[in-house]
């Protein structure tokens, strides 16, 4: 496994990241797609999260990251929807005109990688033995 570092904290932290256009419409299509993965690329690089995989269907977005978790994975999420509604709103005029706003304020999340959870609460019980 291979770990990150920042100032003071050494860290392994992947995320899987799913979110919604308003009202699960379709919208995510004619160029909205590629402008969409071109614009999360761009803040990633930004903020330093590590994509490490994207997918954009027509309904929903699939996101495998990697976040420093001092900035966090909600600041990290809200700052990638926050920025690409107002963007490509603005530059497609098509997702005004039915949509309030771009994307709904909920948003799935998981974490990856590391030791399943049954070899870490082994881990865990067994320090007082060692």
């Amino acid at each position: 496994m291979k770990y990150k570092s920042n100032n003071n904290v050494v860290y392994s932290c992947k995320y899987h990241v799913v979110w919604c256009p308003k009202y699960r419409r379709k919208v995510l299509v004619n160029g909205v797609d590629v402008r969409l993965k071109e614009l999360i690329d761009e803040i990633c690089r930004e903020s330093r999260i590590e994509i490490i995989e994207m997918e954009i269907m027509p309904d929903h977005v699939h996101l495998l990251m990697e976040v420093d978790p001092q900035f966090g994975i909600h600041k990290a999420v809200k700052q990638i929807k926050g920025r690409t509604s107002r963007i490509l709103r603005q530059e497609f005029s098509c997702l005004t005109s039915r949509l309030p706003t771009l994307w709904t304020n909920s948003y799935f999340v998981s974490t990856v990688g590391g030791a399943p959870l049954s070899v870490i609460k082994q881990y865990i019980e067994n320090q007082k033995n060692m």
